[in-house]
């Protein structure tokens, strides 16, 4: 039989999906299976964004523009505006998911080999979208003891070489629901500019921040116009996960014109989705202050419940919906795995995403994991009770 490529061999699976099959066999069991593993939101779409695909009237699903359609970019470049980020259409390119616009970022600024520093724990699929273009990362920890703040400068000026292209933040973060403070974005920008580096930051949970925190884009740092590129989507800001429509936004117009060349291997992103993403823009304020509101209450409402349980340290998340959890276990992949084949209570049990796929050095993580926190309040509540049974039974094996 002909061989699979190395590269395919070295491409991590998913950390979120990985215990798939063993959640389905507890389903098929009987057993009831409370989801925490995954970010898709519970919250509905703006009904705004399905009735633009309800109501629309196309006789031929065309091909559109390979870099999405110019009345679209240009309404997120006003979205961006009110954002006070100073953007024009030409500096937008439409992708299908911010995960497309990522390895778009990969892909335009650096060649096999290149390195690009990470603060982890950091979007598991980063060593994805890495390993399909031979890149590689660098990672940098953060601790749970500091909430997951920014590493010291001093320590990502330590890891800088010759191959080094790009630092990458996610900002709010996921896993750690950490949100970047304008003073350490600026240390940012000063190092990127001092060591001649492009500064990448994933956006998609700009609208999910909390306790009065404003979210301040690298967009709108002065003096990095040519090194910012921002990557942006749909899926969290709207409840539109299966939309698959983000986008990559960066005024170096040599970055824009080089993915709009990956862009066109791919030909255009798709055309319904454009439609219900640019009614999207339109959805009211008081859709956000509900949303942010309603994350808030399950964010305090989780921390609290979980810091009863004896040996569990939780950091406070400011953003997102995430929180890493540390656990009084060894391996919290093997217990991610022994609560759904061994264990329920009441018929029922959680699913969890263990935190070590979220790190890049091996041994981090290994006693941690991740929690998205888009279930109804009385789901998280009985999901907790069962996490705090399950470790007590899990303990004593």
């Amino acid at each position: 039989m002909p061989s699979i490529s190395k590269k395919g061999r070295q491409m991590p699976a998913s950390p979120i999906r990985k215990l798939v099959p063993y959640a389905e066999a507890a389903k098929k069991r009987g057993t009831k299976v409370i989801h925490l593993n995954i970010g898709q939101p519970d919250i509905k779409t703006p009904e705004i964004a399905l009735d633009a695909v309800r109501n629309h009237t196309i006789e031929v699903l065309a091909y559109s523009m390979t870099e999405g359609s110019e009345t679209y970019r240009k309404k997120i470049a006003a979205y961006y505006a009110k954002n006070s980020i100073a953007v024009s259409a030409d500096d937008i390119i439409v992708t299908t998911g911010g995960s497309e616009a990522l390895s778009f970022v990969m892909g335009t600024i650096m060649d096999a080999e290149d390195e690009i520093i990470i603060p982890e724990p950091f979007y598991a699929n980063y060593n994805g979208f890495a390993t399909a273009l031979g890149v590689k990362v660098v990672p940098i920890a953060s601790s749970i003891e500091s909430n997951f703040a920014l590493p010291p400068i001093a320590e990502f000026e330590e890891l800088i070489t010759p191959k080094t292209k790009a630092i990458l933040i996610c900002n709010p973060g996921n896993p750690t629901g950490y949100l970047y403070s304008k003073e350490e974005i600026q240390q940012l920008a000063e190092l990127v500019k001092k060591h001649n580096l492009f500064l990448v930051a994933d956006e998609v949970y700009r609208e999910f921040a909390y306790d009065g925190r404003e979210h301040y884009s690298i967009l709108r740092e002065p003096g990095l116009e040519d090194r910012a590129i921002m990557v942006d989507s749909v899926s969290k800001r709207y409840s539109m996960c299966g939309a698959r429509i983000g986008c990559l936004v960066s005024k170096n117009q040599e970055v824009i014109q080089t993915a709009l060349k990956f862009a066109q291997a791919r030909l255009s992103p798709p055309t319904f989705a454009q439609i219900a993403s640019e009614a999207a823009l339109d959805t009211p304020q008081s859709y956000f202050d509900a949303v942010s509101k309603e994350y808030v209450e399950r964010r305090d409402l989780l921390v609290a419940e979980l810091q009863k349980i004896e040996g569990v340290k939780v950091a406070v998340p400011q953003g997102a919906f995430y929180c890493v959890v540390e656990l009084p276990v060894s391996n919290s992949d093997d217990f991610a795995q022994w609560l759904l084949e061994k264990f329920e209570m009441d018929g029922e049990t959680v699913m969890v995403a263990p935190a070590a796929g979220f790190y890049a050095t091996p041994g981090l993580g290994k006693n941690q994991i991740r929690i998205a926190y888009v279930l109804h309040k009385d789901q998280l509540i009985k999901a907790v009770h069962i996490l705090a049974a399950a470790l007590k039974e899990y303990n004593v094996q």
